[in-house]
């Protein structure tokens, strides 16, 4: 047993407690704050065009440069998370969009405020990276999975809060308030999270075992259990790390890890954007008025809770990998009806039911699964890169939305998402490993390919 396995070994067999909730707060808030800082754009975005502080087309640049930014920052945590650690990145990323938004909140123009929202863009990107793959390293095997949609539902419920608070603050006392409670919240937070330890599992993989088995013992004290009453096969020894390149992730050894987490996030991206973004203005275009077509959508949205809920309870027992396919294959179902519905209860009923696919896929997808594929010393780059490409398809994406919805209708956005669908849940089906209830060690000692022994010929 290595030492990184003994680390997991240990880390996996301890009973939940305090310290597993207190972690899970901590990530939790950091994530809260940065989802906020995502979702009160809508309504300052708003606020600046009806002051006259704005335009479309500025406010454009605006919604673009926040995703070049967050795809940056996925990128970004992923490379200094493997590199410098778990501690040093999150802590990083938080303080760049806590400061960034509360420079924006402080804005002289428009121009510096797209200016300090692609720095935010850059913080935020990196969270969800390192959030969800801290959280992992923790948390034991049998509770891994349901920690993450936990996870994923905490963070989800700031869009409610971003749209009251919106609509509380911004007529009375204007948009900056909105950047600086995400700003002062952000640094709260990150005061609170300088007594968080580093990943064990990273040290250990970085070859500081001396280290890991420090922290180990701690965490093993505040949970109640004996750090000497574990009996590793072999002794723990400081080791010399082999480096991880990036190009690993390419190996034969881990391209279909990296396939696999490319497409899912992807997949949920679009299809995220394309229907929960989009359903406002395909109601409108059906005919109906623009209060009604809130007041849809609202209904709609509630699935979301629901599909976190319904994702905590499957996955440790169906599993991440099959309980993304099985909620694709439904999405899809649900998918086809929306266009049939005619009525405004079949309307918010298709929309309840595909709302909590969506969110199903979530909370199994980039809250767990991503961060599973791949092993400790490539975690964050192999999630930072699947973030990334997932960010940067959703810049195009609108874009094919819109030319689908005036060449086809709604019909033809149907069609995209079921066909993205479908194409998600047959990679993960024919490649995709299944992660539950296994040790992250476990799930990511994959074979390397036999090769085949010379010859010898006889001449």
């Amino acid at each position: 047993m290595n030492t990184t396995s003994s680390i997991g070994a240990r880390l996996d067999r301890l009973p939940l407690s305090g310290f597993h909730y207190r972690l899970l707060g901590l990530i939790a808030a950091g994530m809260f704050f940065d989802s906020f800082d995502i979702y009160i754009a809508g309504s300052v975005l708003a606020a600046l065009i009806n002051s006259h502080e704005s335009t479309l087309a500025l406010n454009a640049t605006f919604v673009s440069v926040t995703f070049i930014g967050m795809m940056a920052g996925a990128w970004l945590s992923g490379v200094l998370g493997d590199r410098f650690g778990r501690r040093f990145t999150y802590q990083f990323n938080l303080g760049i969009y806590g400061f960034a938004s509360i420079a924006a909140a402080l804005a002289p123009s428009m121009y510096w405020l797209i200016f300090f929202r692609l720095v935010m863009g850059v913080g935020m990107g990196a969270e969800i990276v390192v959030g969800y793959g801290t959280l992992s390293e923790f948390i034991p095997a049998d509770w891994r999975g349901r920690f993450g949609t936990v996870l994923n539902l905490i963070i989800n419920t700031s869009l409610f809060l971003a749209a009251f608070l919106g609509w509380l603050i911004i007529p009375h006392f204007g948009w900056r308030w909105m950047f600086a409670i995400a700003g002062v919240g952000a640094l709260v937070v990150w005061f609170l999270r300088k007594s968080m330890p580093e990943s064990p599992r990273w040290l250990a993989s970085q070859g500081r075992a001396a280290e890991a088995e420090k922290i180990v013992a701690t965490i093993e004290t505040r949970c109640g259990v004996s750090p000497n009453s574990y009996v590793a096969q072999e002794p723990l020894a400081e080791t010399t790390a082999t480096p991880a390149r990036i190009r690993d992730l390419f190996s034969r050894r881990l391209l279909t890890r990296t396939i696999t987490g490319i497409t899912v996030l992807v997949g949920l991206f679009t299809v995220n954007y394309a229907f929960v973004s989009w359903i406002p203005t395909f109601l409108v275009q059906q005919g109906h008025s623009v209060s009604n077509s809130l007041g849809l959508t609202t209904l709609m949205f509630a699935g979301g809770p629901l599909g976190s809920l319904i994702a905590f309870a499957l996955a440790e027992r169906l599993g991440r990998k099959w309980g993304i396919v099985l909620f694709s294959l439904v999405g899809i179902g649900f998918g086809v009806s929306y266009p049939f519905a005619q009525s405004e209860i079949a309307i918010i009923a298709a929309g309840f039911a595909i709302t909590c696919c969506i969110y199903v896929l979530s909370s199994l997808s980039v809250a767990s699964y991503v961060p599973e594929l791949f092993p400790t010393e490539l975690r964050l780059r192999g999630a930072g890169l699947c973030n990334a490409i997932g960010r940067g398809v959703n810049i195009l994406v609108p874009y094919a939305i819109a030319a689908v919805f005036a060449g086809f209708g709604i019909v033809g956005v149907i069609s995209l998402i079921a066909g993205t669908l479908l194409l998600q849940a047959v990679i993960v089906a024919t490649i995709g490993p299944e992660t539950k209830n296994r040790s992250l060690e476990d799930i990511a000692d994959v074979p390397l390919p036999v090769e085949r022994a010379p010859q010898n010929v006889n001449i």
